[in-house]
């Protein structure tokens, strides 16, 4: 198997006998393991030391997704229910607490400070449950799990359990803690994942959750804003970093924003005719750049921005207020500018695939049938398709029959 173009080294080895026997004693520390928590899960024993057992099984292995819900089960009905101190924390409080605790993950990312808010939940808080430092609280029960996971999210980073149990340990904040102190949860897990894209920045699973997380920084039940435009930027950003011009997550983020972040701005229609000039001169760009013809992802988002013009009904746009010439004029300034494209790539699939699907489009747009030069160029491109991708036969067999009916007939 590959991880994006990269081949994964061969983990097959061949053991000695003492290595067997190690594994062997590994698999039955394991299985014992498993079995002390079940029995001690079915005496509904939900503490503190059965947290603990779990955590060391799921270092092990977590992608065992039943002990993850163990773990939500012992924090919802046996830790999080138990009676803690009842003073109320006070802003002082706060940051003498933090000073004395040794420091976490969580704390060396930088939580920033807010004032204390008045608004109140749906859930009641539990003044006690938003203390730092005293062990049983469930500010500190939450900010220890959370630094529990950081480590085995290094490790496996794809991992999909580890990313819904890290999830949920934050929206139990949102519903058991003042609102000022979750955030600042949320505010760190940001830059967490931040950190974590850095180091691996088409990880799909850090995309998704970075999405939520962002969400959860705009809702109201946190006092939050808008972040299209800082997300905007990131996206830009990381688009322009390394690897970043085939980063299909990106892309695919950004195409999501555009239509928000232009409504968000009050954007006119020159503005957004510049908009839509810019972003085809920033892919088109990319294209030409390098080997980027031939990457997948940047056509993923060639074909957004041509969409908006193509397939607008119904769907987000850049220029809702296009009249059908101004489309028909973008598309065939497009048809000019792959044409161009071809020089030097003569056996990039993509290229061909779109102008084939943009010059029928053209004349959809117009209302006409296929001129005879277009006939001719789309038989040529169909030839070299079949050439460069000969395992997709069945796919430009239909697209021969789509360009062999009655308004399109290539006389094949």
């Amino acid at each position: 198997m590959a991880s994006h173009g990269v081949a994964r080294a061969a983990t097959i080895l061949q053991r000695t006998e003492q290595e067997l026997k190690e594994e062997q004693k590994q698999i039955e520390e394991y299985r014992d393991l498993e079995g002390l928590i079940n029995a001690k899960i079915a005496e509904r024993q939900y503490t503190l030391e059965v947290l603990e057992l779990t955590s060391k099984l799921l270092k092990k292995n977590p992608e065992y997704y039943t002990i993850w819900n163990v773990r939500r089960r012992l924090l919802i009905y046996g830790l999080f229910s138990k009676p803690s101190d009842s003073s109320s924390p006070s802003k002082a409080s706060l940051t003498t607490t933090q000073t004395d605790m040794p420091m976490t993950v969580s704390e060396s990312l930088s939580l920033p400070t807010t004032g204390t808010s008045t608004d109140s939940s749906t859930t009641p808080h539990n003044p006690a449950s938003q203390k730092i430092g005293k062990i049983g609280t469930t500010l500190d029960l939450i900010r220890t799990d959370l630094d529990f996971l950081f480590p085995i999210m290094m490790k496996f980073p794809k991992c999909y359990w580890l990313w819904n149990y890290r999830l949920w340990l934050l929206r139990q904040a949102n519903e058991r803690l003042n609102p000022d102190i979750a955030r600042q949860l949320w505010t760190a897990e940001l830059t967490l994942v931040g950190k974590m894209l850095v180091k691996d920045s088409r990880n799909f699973h850090g995309w998704g959750y970075r999405r939520m997380v962002v969400s959860e920084l705009e809702s109201k039940k946190l006092n939050g804003k808008s972040m299209v435009e800082s997300e905007f930027e990131y996206t830009t950003k990381m688009i322009h970093g390394q690897n970043g011009l085939s980063n299909f997550s990106a892309w695919h983020r950004r195409s999501k924003l555009i239509p928000r972040l232009l409504d968000e701005r009050g954007t006119d229609d020159a503005a957004r005719r510049q908009f839509l000039e810019d972003e085809f001169e920033l892919i088109i760009s990319a294209m030409y750049t390098d080997s980027y013809p031939y990457a997948q992802s940047a056509w993923f988002y060639y074909q957004f921005l041509m969409t908006t013009l193509t397939d607008y009904v119904g769907h987000a746009t850049i220029t809702p207020n296009f009249s059908q010439d101004d489309r028909a004029e973008y598309v065939t300034r497009q048809l000019v500018i792959l044409k161009d494209m071809l020089d030097g790539a003569e056996d990039c699939k993509w290229i061909y695939n779109a102008l084939i699907e943009y010059t029928i489009v053209l004349s959809e747009m117009q209302d006409r049938e296929l001129d005879t030069g277009e006939k001719e160029d789309c038989k040529l491109w169909l030839e070299e398709l079949r050439k460069l991708d000969p395992m997709r036969g069945g796919r430009w067999d239909d697209l021969e029959s789509v360009l062999s009916d009655s308004r399109h007939s290539l006389d094949m």
